[in-house]
């Protein structure tokens, strides 16, 4: 049988094969699809309740995405997570994530410090309760903030358009890391530099933040690869 899906809102006024699309994308990004899973028409159509038609319609448009393969004789899959994926778009992560942060030094106010302050405060909370989902959120959202805070908004949509590749990493580099509390002095760093308005040293942290995340999970895939 199919993975765990997300829960699909048949209210939507979108198509509905958008709405599927949708569904299996993020189920997909948040890994309860899982990379090699097989993805069965008959079996979605069944536990969504429609016909094949529009699942076979998404799981075209997927493809497209490269969150899907299709493999001669197999059918569809759900992409792999390569190390070359990780490193390429976590090399373009960096550049962004250190000009963004060099930015929000500049040009940061007080209440957004607050909100990154607080944000660090509940991923740490987060991290106590080993709560995986929502670290993942605090994360995303730790981030965003910073992107905001650069007032430059052809940046953040650039950020954006890496947003769910990125998503797929985070859930496994979250799940694997040996040591959350090393993340959220990571985090307590890069406000430390904000507060200070020291953009260099900020843009520093930003790249040695990415860096121990791309050591992390080219780690995690290069040892999970050679038990296979």
């Amino acid at each position: 049988m199919p993975g765990k899906l997300s829960n699909i809102n048949f209210n939507d006024y979108k198509p509905l094969r958008e709405v599927i699309f949708e569904s299996l994308r993020q189920a997909i990004i948040m890994g309860e699809l899982k990379p090699g899973e097989r993805l069965m028409e008959i079996q979605f159509a069944e536990k969504m309740g429609v016909s094949r038609t529009p699942v076979r319609e998404a799981i075209r448009k997927l493809e497209l995405e490269g969150l899907v393969v299709m493999i001669p004789r197999k059918g569809a899959h759900v992409a792999e997570l390569s190390v070359k994926d990780i490193i390429d778009v976590l090399e373009i992560r960096s550049s962004l994530d250190g000009l963004a942060t060099k930015l929000a030094a500049e040009r940061i106010t007080e209440e957004e410090l607050n909100n990154i302050k607080n944000n660090i405060q509940q991923f740490a909370q987060n991290m106590e309760k080993n709560n995986v989902q929502g670290l993942i959120k605090k994360d995303v959202e730790f981030h965003e903030l910073i992107y905001k805070a650069s007032r430059n908004e052809k940046l953040v949509h650039i950020a954006t358009n890496l947003k769910d590749q990125i998503h797929r990493f985070r859930v496994v580099y979250l799940k694997d890391y040996s040591s959350p509390k090393e993340l959220v002095k990571e985090h307590q760093d890069i406000y430390d530099a904000l507060k200070k308005r020291d953009g260099i040293y900020a843009e520093s942290l930003a790249g040695i933040h990415i860096n121990n995340q791309q050591e992390t999970m080219t780690t995690y895939f290069t040892k999970n690869k050679n038990k296979r």
